[in-house]
């Protein structure tokens, strides 16, 4: 069965910009509204929110966009992500100038004005799935909640960058590059998945074992790929500074398993996370935008 995965995307997307426009506020004080609107529009592949509602369409069966919290949890996961790169761009972490193709924000506004854009970020996440106006009941708000903070804190995101950090010039063995992967990367990808199928209702335990086993393929397909796109694109065609792991002696996959043995692990978890969507018992028809973005995952070249 043939899926139009640019037909799904493109109405989703731009549903996605358009709420970030909205609720990120250009008139925050002393131009810190600016600093946070050049860190989130206009750049990314905004994979994180397109998870978020193509598991909300897998576990509910109509258009994520119908649901008020989908909308709202992509956009909190995608706000989540875009502090996470400022902050990581800055000297005292990766001491990166490009991102998306454009100068990094500590680089477009300062290293000072950077630190308090992400820090708003991350609170403006939070603000978006927890509205005042009953629009997500209180119950979806609490787990949307714990969901976004384990992902993105010492048990997840945080945790995984402390590792990264504490790993350069270290041979790690594969677990525990997978462990610092799993946490850095994975966490938040797997967070979609997951807030996505909670926006649609409460999936059974079958349904969502398996999307949890989808998410941790994915997340984890998405990091090996980007260790292998580090060493085969250039920064042009990556939107940020090709070689820097390399350069910057970190642990990767392609270091590691070498170039030819990552890709065909990639092609594995490629494998296991179609897998488990089959495992899921959902219907074809509602897990064909899951299954694309996994396709996506792997054939993408930035």
């Amino acid at each position: 069965m043939t899926f139009a995965l640019n037909a799904w995307m493109n109405p989703h997307l731009h549903q996605v910009e358009q709420a970030l426009m909205q609720w990120i506020d250009p008139q925050a004080p002393a131009d810190l509204g600016q600093a946070m609107r050049y860190a989130v529009l206009d750049g990314g592949k905004r994979l994180r929110p397109l998870l978020v509602l193509a598991a909300a369409q897998a576990v509910g069966g109509a258009p994520a966009l119908t649901r008020p919290a989908a909308l709202r949890a992509a956009c909190a996961i995608e706000l989540i992500h875009a502090y996470s790169l400022v902050h990581d761009d800055m000297p005292c972490m990766d001491n990166d100038v490009l991102r998306r193709g454009k100068p990094t924000v500590h680089v477009q506004f300062g290293q000072a004005q950077a630190l308090l854009a992400g820090d708003a970020l991350q609170a403006l996440a939070f603000e978006l799935i927890t509205p005042q106006d009953r629009s997500v009941p209180d119950a979806v708000q609490a787990a949307l909640a714990g969901l976004l903070a384990r992902a993105s804190g010492y048990q997840g995101m945080a945790g995984g960058q402390a590792i990264d950090l504490a790993s350069v010039g270290l041979a790690l063995s594969e677990s525990q590059l997978r462990q610092m992967h799993r946490l850095k990367t994975g966490a938040l990808l797997l967070c979609s998945v997951q807030m996505g199928a909670v926006c649609a209702g409460q999936p059974d335990a079958q349904v969502m074992t398996a999307l949890t086993h989808f998410g941790e393929a994915v997340g984890l397909a998405f990091q090996v790929v980007d260790d292998i796109l580090d060493v085969t694109a250039d920064s042009t065609t990556l939107g940020k500074t090709a070689g820097k792991d390399v350069a910057a002696d970190k642990p990767t996959y392609v270091a590691l398993m070498g170039l030819a043995p990552a890709q065909a692990f990639a092609a594995q978890l490629h494998q296991q996370a179609v897998s488990a969507l089959d495992d899921s018992g959902l219907p074809l028809t509602q897990t064909q935008p899951l299954r694309a973005l996994a396709d996506m995952v792997i054939h993408r070249n930035n």
